[in-house]
């Protein structure tokens, strides 16, 4: 299998790396034979959090494949902000785990800047963390976070971390661009390893299972972390790490186009509608109602499943409150539009750029008694 460079730490990892979150959803035997096939194959990079099941996954993991230690690239995580609580938990994390050190700490789910303030505070759990290096508990800190990046960004600036673990992929970018436009190049800037996680977006691109690996395994990042559940899942993955095309722009640009979940209604936010005569931020607009809701809320019914999945995910990320508090800031607002649809044949993607401002507006400005047109 394909091996990168792991930032500057000094280390390689194979481009498929095991997630072990949904070893929380199967029996030991089942998880000690994925594992154990995974590193067969040639994978090296399995990641886990004592959070998964409350330690289970760490636990699965210890008894299925510490004896082949040394074949892998081990992460995992702490959730907790102070130094106490996160010396305690990477203590806990080493026994499930049955080693002695794990080569990358992550400080877990960083979603705010209060929380980036609290880890990165003398009393914080970065102070744990380098301690554990120090003691050769770990080799290598970093931290992860879902959705928007703006926190990511903001710490990578603050703190030498070597690690940095996002959503990336090729639904979510159009939601939170900032993870492409900022946090990707200044990542690979500082030679700092990227973790690529959600390559499916939570499941939700189950229909085109191909096209997200390959949207994944074709961007700037040391190594794709996905779970795996069953034996087919598993067999699937490895193949299309083994077996993807490198893309150029346009093959990027040809998923963007052909995404069965992006449609006609998703904005890609390549900014061709602008400007707007009268004044409206269409891609900030869109931008806003991809933090809102991920656009999943489109109007547009399909089938049960598929709204019920929708309803799920759409508010995963917790940014609902945020869209709507940086909307009410926003000077071109999409009430600004006078149905002009100058801006409608410049969308590459046949977006109603009309009807879609109406649905943003709809989200994102609530008032009473007003019904979503």
């Amino acid at each position: 299998m394909e091996k990168r460079r792991f930032g500057n730490t000094g280390l390689e990892t194979s481009v498929l790396g095991f997630g072990g979150f949904h070893l929380c959803e199967i029996p030991y035997g089942t998880a000690e034979k994925l594992l154990n096939d995974y590193l067969d194959a040639g994978g090296n990079y399995i990641e886990t959090a004592p959070s998964y099941g409350a330690g289970e996954s760490e636990i699965k993991i210890g008894k299925a494949v510490s004896h082949r230690r040394d074949e892998f690239v081990l992460v995992t995580k702490a959730h907790q902000r102070t130094y106490e609580e996160c010396k305690q938990s990477i203590d806990a994390s080493l026994r499930r785990l049955q080693t002695d050190h794990v080569d990358v700490l992550l400080m877990h789910a960083v979603d705010t800047m209060d929380t980036l303030d609290q880890i990165l505070s003398d009393d914080g759990a970065i102070k744990a963390a380098e301690e554990a290096v120090r003691e050769g508990k770990a080799k290598h800190i970093g931290l992860s976070m879902h959705g928007q990046p703006d926190v990511l960004i903001e710490a990578l600036k603050r703190y030498p971390f070597e690690a940095v673990m996002s959503t990336i992929n090729y639904f979510d970018v159009c939601n939170f661009p900032k993870i492409t436009q900022e946090l990707i190049p200044l990542a690979n800037e500082k030679g700092i390893a990227i973790i690529l996680m959600k390559p499916v977006g939570d499941g939700y691109l189950y229909r085109s299972v191909e096209p997200a690996f390959t949207y994944a395994f074709n961007q700037p990042v040391s190594v794709i972390v996905a779970g795996a559940n069953n034996q087919e899942m598993l067999d699937t993955d490895l193949a299309m790490a083994n077996n993807y095309l490198p893309l150029s722009e346009e093959g990027i640009e040809d998923i963007l186009k052909d995404a069965v979940e992006l449609g006609t209604y998703v904005c890609r936010q390549c900014g061709k509608c602008m400007p707007c005569p009268e004044g409206v931020d269409i891609t900030g607009v869109f931008r806003l109602e991809g933090m809102n809701d991920r656009q999943m809320s489109d109007g547009i019914m399909t089938n049960p499943a598929d709204y019920a999945l929708r309803e799920r995910l759409k508010h995963w990320f917790g940014t609902k409150e945020r869209s709507i508090k940086e909307y009410a800031a926003l000077e071109g607002k999409a009430s600004l539009c006078t149905e002009c649809g100058i801006c409608v044949p410049k969308c590459p993607y046949q977006i109603d750029i009309i009807r879609k401002l109406k649905n943003a507006d709809y989200k994102l400005a609530p008032q009473e008694e007003k019904i979503w047109i």
